[in-house]
């Protein structure tokens, strides 16, 4: 009874029995009162003959009729005449009775009458009810054999239709079940009915490309990360190892810097780790007004603060960093999120500008736009959306220490995405490439 094919048998078998058996007993109540019905007509009709007969030729004029029940009481009770299949026995004198007589059911009716030479007396009328009781017992007789019947094909039906149904359900199950690790790519077939297994199965193949994306990102993830982990780990090991191989040739200063600058380069990784998963569990939780142009401005006088901005390695000139396009911007947001969004967008264009970087912020069509643009080499307009994946540099030649992990615009896109905006790039006015952020204006 866990089957659904067995509990829509159950179902419909119970609902359709139900109602043949209520419909079969109505039809035999209104059978037997159309019958009665005319019964009663036909034996009125005959009594109001046999009583005009009365009127006329007495008494005696009920003694030639037959297949009917004929009498004529006095005002004692005596039977004064009857026709051939009555008998002496008087019958009831109401005005309507169902009467027995040799085994056979009759309908009795009865009426004054005035007799001849003077006197009154009861005339007494019955017709037979044996062809209206057949009638029913016959019609009582097929409802028993057509509605058991009926149900039964009915539950076959409904069982062999349900199954073909099923069937596709069934099938689609199975291919699931047998769907692991090994078989990524496999999907469940679809059939050609277009009606709604069809539609479920076009929805499972695309619940499973959502899963075996999902799965294939969070191997990559998963990949990315170990290899960026490795990388300072394998470094202070060796560092280590050579300390204690050659103690004589390791300064202390050189091997403490090199744990330094590694153990910072983990701790920037793991933050950036532990930022994406927050923000892929839905890390913001409480929304407040919050001045983003204070946070640009920030990250302005940051950057120019930082070491970054310094003469570039290829010995160029200086990176100036230009605020003064920034306006007045609220938004509803979290603070320290939005912040790192203006930082890593910074930070990014401070790393790939060849002398100047520009910051604005203005208010346009209800939403607060921030434009970071830098005159560096730009992005690639077929790289334009990989930019923003986790664990991209598309500057393969820069050191690590210069390009970072490649998390810092992934964290911004997922920030400004839980802030219900998006970011983009596209190509700067001043050469190079220019992030833009979106987000509605609030507070």
């Amino acid at each position: 009874m866990r089957s659904v094919r067995a509990r829509t048998t159950l179902g419909a078998g119970v609902v359709v029995l139900a109602a043949l058996v209520v419909g079969a007993v109505a039809f035999v109540v209104v059978l037997r009162l159309v019958l009665l019905d005319g019964v009663r007509t036909s034996a009125e009709a005959g009594l109001e003959q046999v009583s005009s007969r009365v009127d006329v030729d007495g008494a005696g004029a009920v003694s030639d009729y037959e297949d009917v029940l004929v009498q004529v009481v006095g005002g004692g009770g005596a039977v004064l005449a009857h026709g051939e299949d009555a008998d002496e026995t008087a019958l009831p004198t109401a005005d309507e009775t169902r009467w027995s007589h040799d085994g056979e059911r009759w309908l009795l009716v009865a009426d004054d009458v005035d007799l001849p030479g003077g006197g009154e007396a009861t005339l007494v009328y019955g017709v037979t009810l044996a062809q209206a009781d057949t009638a029913v017992g016959t019609a009582v007789a097929l409802l028993a054999v057509g509605v058991p019947a009926l149900v039964l094909l009915l539950v076959a039906v409904t069982w062999t239709v349900t199954g073909r149904s099923l069937r596709p359900v069934e099938r689609m199950r199975t291919e699931v079940e047998t769907i692991r690790v090994a078989r990524p790519e496999a999907r469940v077939e679809v059939p050609d009915t277009g009606d709604e297994v069809a539609r479920l199965a076009t929805t499972m193949n695309a619940m499973l490309d959502r899963l075996d994306r999902s799965a294939g990102s969070q191997r990559r993830f998963v990949s990315d990360a170990s290899h960026e982990l490795r990388s300072p780990i394998a470094s202070i090991r060796q560092h280590a190892e050579v300390a204690v191989a050659h103690p004589g040739r390791t300064e202390v200063a050189q091997f403490a810097d090199v744990v330094r600058s590694e153990a910072v380069r983990l701790q920037d990784l793991v933050t950036g780790l532990l930022e994406l998963s927050r923000l892929d569990e839905g890390g913001i939780r409480t929304l407040r007004p919050v001045d983003l142009d204070d946070l640009a401005l920030d990250a302005v006088a940051r950057a120019r603060a930082r070491e970054g901005v310094q003469d570039p390695p290829d010995g160029g000139a200086r990176i100036r960093v230009d605020g003064s396009a920034i306006a007045a911007a609220r938004v509803l947001g979290d603070e320290r999120l939005l912040a790192g969004v203006v930082r890593n967008l910074v930070d990014n264009a401070i790393r790939h500008a060849s002398s100047r970087v520009a910051v604005a912020l203005a208010e346009q069509d209800g939403s607060a736009v921030l434009t970071v643009d830098d005159d560096g080499s730009g992005v690639p307009e077929a790289q334009r959306e990989r930019v923003f994946e986790r664990f991209v540099r598309l500057d393969e030649a820069r050191s690590r220490d210069a390009g970072g992990a490649g998390l810092g615009l992934a964290i911004a896109r997922d920030a400004v995405r839980a802030h219900g905006g998006d970011t983009s790039v596209t190509t700067s006015p001043l050469g190079g490439a220019r992030f833009v952020v979106r987000i509605a204006l609030g507070g």
